[in-house]
């Protein structure tokens, strides 16, 4: 049984249960404040009937000690009873009246015995066999006589009674009227949460396996008070996180089709031409043995183009899972110096640009991993000559700023559109869509190159205008000491 109803309370709705709470401690708050008010109520009637028995006794007494009688002395429904005790035992005189008396008198006989004793009033109450309960008093009227008085009770018990019944009846009410009106206006307040809950299950309810998806619902409205506000607050900063944290998945897996678009076209162009060549050469090898060669120098051009491609797909692979795999092999190593590499290799490759070096008469030793620098080096000399007209100077120059190793790649070229600047290191992203491939690359340069100077804790830097683009490499020192004076040295082609 007990099982149940904890069963049944558990499944009651929160107001229910504050509604029911309040209840219970109001029921608790009203039996105290009863009880308290129908014990002061009695004790009050009861000093009451004590305070008129003692005047009635004085009345009594004075008769008695005047005539010897209680005529006109008394009062409906009361006992009397007069003792002469001047020998030590209460002997109960002959009453004027038999109705006076008690069909018992035992009672009034033990307490004139013991006021005899006492040689005080005393008071009592008795129940007395046949008539109630009373009142009694007994009091010493002269020597050797004793009064004893018995008043009834049955009109404070009949107000106890009556009190008793109106509070029970009037807190009944106000219990009922707690709990019916109490639990509505808690209902009432609970709205917010209810509504909120209302916003959860709708929550549930939405498809999120949609890569576009959002959560278009919110807890509004200003009611509940500040508590509620601030979890209303909470709850929609929650949800706001959740729409953020959907569109960067979106956006990610938007990003990983792409790549997997992209790569497989740049795969599928090299995979073509060496079929083709392939059957070309099978041709020629059967038919025109002179034009083997030519054939099989394209096939293996095509080949080293995938296999670039391939190397440039797993390095950004390594460069992602760095947590697990140490893609770089540091050590410390002259940034000059490789910076001067890669001037003579793009000299030698791209005579049509003019290459401005300038570095520093001294080493600048940046802990790196050479072989990495030297191909981010490359990867943004190479799209500066490729994505300019010939004769288009570039520059480079080292410097050092704010605990940095910057080098600085400059061109004089058309420059990169705003709306394509922040694209430009997007993997397989291109700025000019129409540029053939054997022209342009594959879209993976730049996007190697700031992985890499990632991977160092650097970042690339872009500042592109019509007629002026640089990238920025910063490379942190890590603490290597810089020398304080660094004259420059230019060198042009």
């Amino acid at each position: 049984m007990i099982a149940r109803l904890r069963r049944a309370y558990r499944g009651m709705r929160l107001g229910t249960r504050l509604a029911l709470g309040l209840g219970a401690l109001a029921l608790v708050v009203f039996a105290v404040v009863g009880t308290a008010l129908t014990t002061y109520m009695r004790d009050y009637l009861s000093a009451q009937l004590d305070t008129q028995l003692a005047q009635a006794q004085i009345a009594q007494s004075k008769s008695i000690a005047d005539y010897g009688t209680l005529t006109g002395k008394k009062y409906y429904s009361w006992f009397y009873a007069v003792y002469d005790v001047s020998d030590g035992t209460p002997g109960l005189r002959r009453p004027e009246d038999p109705a006076d008396l008690p069909k018992d008198v035992d009672d009034f006989t033990a307490l004139a015995a013991a006021q005899t004793a006492a040689h005080t009033e005393l008071l009592r109450t008795e129940h007395l066999r046949g008539a109630g309960t009373y009142r009694l008093r007994a009091c010493e009227v002269e020597p050797g006589v004793v009064l004893v008085s018995a008043a009834p009770m049955e009109d404070i018990e009949d107000t106890v009674g009556q009190l008793i019944t109106i509070q029970v009846v009037t807190f009944a009410l106000a219990l009922l009227a707690l709990v019916v009106f109490g639990r509505r206006m808690l209902r009432r307040g609970l709205k917010p949460l209810s509504d909120m809950a209302s916003t959860a299950h709708g929550i549930a309810s939405h498809d999120l396996t949609e890569s576009a998806a959002r959560l278009p619902l919110r807890a509004d409205g200003r009611d509940g008070g500040p508590e509620v506000d601030e979890l209303r607050t909470a709850f929609n900063t929650m949800l706001e996180h959740i729409d953020d944290s959907l569109a960067v998945r979106a956006e990610a897996e938007q990003r990983l089709r792409r790549f997997v678009a992209d790569a497989s076209h740049e795969l599928r162009t090299p995979l073509m031409s060496v079929r083709g060549y392939a059957d070309l050469f099978q041709y020629a090898a059967a038919n025109a043995p002179e034009e083997r060669d030519r054939h099989l120098a394209r096939l293996r051009a095509e080949a080293a183009r995938m296999g670039i491609l391939l190397d440039d797909l797993l390095l950004l692979a390594r460069l992602d899972a760095a947590e697990v795999e140490a893609p770089l092999r540091l050590e410390d190593a002259d940034l000059a110096e490789l910076v001067r590499q890669a001037a003579d290799a793009f000299r030698a490759g791209r005579p049509d640009h003019p290459l401005t070096v300038t570095t520093g008469p001294g080493a600048l030793t940046v802990r790196l991993d050479p072989q990495r620098v030297r191909q981010v080096l490359d990867n943004l000399l190479a799209n500066a000559a490729v994505h300019t007209p010939p004769g288009t100077p570039v520059s480079m120059d080292v410097a050092v700023a704010s605990h940095a190793a910057l080098v600085r790649i400059a061109d004089a070229g058309p420059g990169i559109p705003p709306e394509d600047q922040e694209r430009v290191f997007d993997r397989f992203y291109r700025v000019d869509k129409a540029r053939s491939r054997d022209r342009g690359g594959s879209g993976l340069g730049l996007a190697v190159a700031q992985s890499l100077v990632r991977a160092h804790g650097g970042r690339i830097e872009l500042n592109s205008a019509p007629g002026a683009t640089v990238f920025t490499v910063r490379l942190p020192l890590d603490g290597v000491g810089v020398p304080a004076a660094r004259g420059p040295e230019t060198t042009a082609v």
